[in-house]
Formats: C-alpha cells, sequence, structure tokens
C-alpha cells in the first residue's frame, strides 16, 4: 500500500535521498525546503507524486499551513520526516546568544512545530509515524558542538515523552540517530562561531578524523523504518553502536558507583 509522506529539508542529503526512495516506489511526498529551486527536478520526474512546499521550519505558523496543505492535497500523512536542521560548531564559551537560538530554532522548534501540526491529522485517522531525526549526537556528546548537541538533546527528549502521549492513537514515534555520514553536514550546512585562540590547544587535542556512511545507502533501511509493523523506539544508521554502548556502560557503572550517595541525599522519612 502506497503511503504519503511530509519530509523537511529535501533540498539535499538524507532528505533528497529519502524523498527519492520514497517517489520512486510509487508513494506521495510533500517535500519542503527554503526555496523551491532545489526541488525542481523532483517536480519535473515525479510530476504530480510530489507537492513542493517552500518552508522555514522555524516559522511556526507556516509550518502549520505547510502540514495543512499538504494533507489537503495528499488526502492523508502517513508518515513525517522531521529532517530539516545543520550543525554549528564552536566551544560553549564561544557561542553568542543569536548563534545558540538560531541552532535550537531549527533543529528543536522546528522539529516541535512539524510535530504538533501534523499530531491533529494522524490522531483523527487512527495512524501515522513520526520519524525524528536526531543524532548520535543526540545520545552523546563531542567537545566543540555543545549547541548542535542541546538541540538534539532536547528533540530526543520531547520525542521519549510524546511516543507514550501518542501510542494509543495509532501514532508510532521514532528518534532516527545517524551516525557520520557524508553529507553537507560538516560542508556548506555547517556554521561556526568566532573561535577563541584559548581554546587552539583543546581543537587540536580533540579532533576527530569521522568514517563517514553513504547517504544513498540510508534509503532502503529508512522505508523499512516507515513499513515494520513493530517499529524501533530509537534506531542508528550507521557505526554508533559500540562507542554508544562504551559510553553508556561508563555511566552506568557510575551511577552505580554513587548510589550510596544517592539513596543517602533521599533522607529518612
Amino acid at each position: 500500500m502506497s503511503k504519503t509522506w511530509f519530509i523537511t529539508g529535501t533540498s539535499k542529503g538524507f532528505g533528497r535521498e529519502w524523498a527519492e526512495a520514497a517517489l520512486e516506489r510509487g508513494d506521495r511526498v510533500a517535500a519542503t525546503a527554503r526555496s523551491l529551486e532545489p526541488l525542481q527536478p523532483l517536480v519535473e520526474r515525479y510530476g504530480d507524486a510530489v507537492l513542493p512546499l517552500r518552508l522555514d521550519v522555524t516559522d511556526r505558523t507556516a509550518a502549520f499551513a505547510a502540514v495543512r496543505q499538504a494533507a489537503d492535497h495528499l488526502g492523508s500523512l502517513d508518515v513525517l520526516v522531521n529532517n530539516a536542521g545543520y550543525g554549528h560548531f564552536g566551544m560553549v564559551e564561544e557561542l553568542s546568544e543569536a548563534e545558540v537560538r538560531a541552532e535550537l530554532d531549527t533543529n528543536f522548534f522546528g522539529t516541535l512545530w512539524l510535530t504538533q501540526a501534523v499530531l491533529p491529522i494522524m490522531r483523527k485517522q487512527g495512524h501515522g509515524r513520526i520519524i525524528q531525526v536526531t543524532s548520535e549526537g543526540g545520545v552523546r556528546a563531542f567537545p566543540g558542538i555543545g549547541a548542535y548537541h542541546a538541540s538534539k538533546w532536547a528533540v530526543e527528549g520531547l520525542s521519549q515523552s510524546l511516543l507514550q502521549e501518542v501510542e494509543a492513537f495509532g501514532i508510532h514515534v521514532i528518534c532516527l540517530e545517524p551516525g557520520p555520514y557524508a553529507t553537507d553536514f560538516g560542508g556548506g550546512s555547517v556554521r561556526t562561531s568566532q573561535a577563541d585562540p584559548d581554546y587552539d590547544g583543546v581543537r587540536d587535542a580533540t579532533r576527530i578524523e569521522w568514517e563517514t556512511g553513504d547517504p544513498r545507502a540510508t534509503r532502503a533501511p529508512l522505508l523499512q523504518l516507515a513499513d515494520t509493523d513493530d517499529p524501533p523506539q530509537r534506531i542508528f544508521f550507521g557505526k554508533s553502536f559500540e562507542p554508544v554502548e562504551a559510553e553508556y556502560t561508563e555511566r552506568l557503572e557510575t551511577w552505580r558507583k554513587w548510589q550510596p550517595v544517592a539513596l543517602a541525599a533521599f533522607g529518612d522519612r
């Protein structure tokens, strides 16, 4: 059975790959981007199966209007993929207020607005799937991208509450946590704070050479997430499991070690 999709950030990267994957198998897609020009090739190739929408996800009113337009045009919305976002590089001390607010406006609030907009439609139709594109960086953190991590951890927390709230309505929520991929995350889409030279040594000492995955390889797995009768609450894309497992094992050991202090802090009542 074909599905109807609403996918944000489809001008390039993951969003473009997933929109094409859905369209190629005969689904219909509302594809959003800040500019309609990059979406024109999709329209030329897939015609009426794709609804191109200009959308700045930070605009709550526009987000609700775009979702309503898509639902009216497509007749239903089966899958929302909250993919729009960008990375911001900068040590915590280097971040300006404007930079942090902009990062949260797109990565967190943009996700929240689209989620809120689609929920009444999915509740009324009695089914739906919301795929929140967070990150490996939504469950652990590295130096130099604290604002990005803050936005993605916020999406993870929001979604953990949400999935418990909407399960009874037949709506599934999935946190999709990609590791490093050869997308535009580290290229034109990234923003950078003004560097403080006092942190140059930290930057040099903590620089990581990432092994990046092929974004095109995520097409079939993403479709599987949309189709499966038993979707996961969380899933990595890529080779994130082992390093995350090691980090969470260390966290559990620390909590266990300090459990006597934690219980002492509860007091006797």
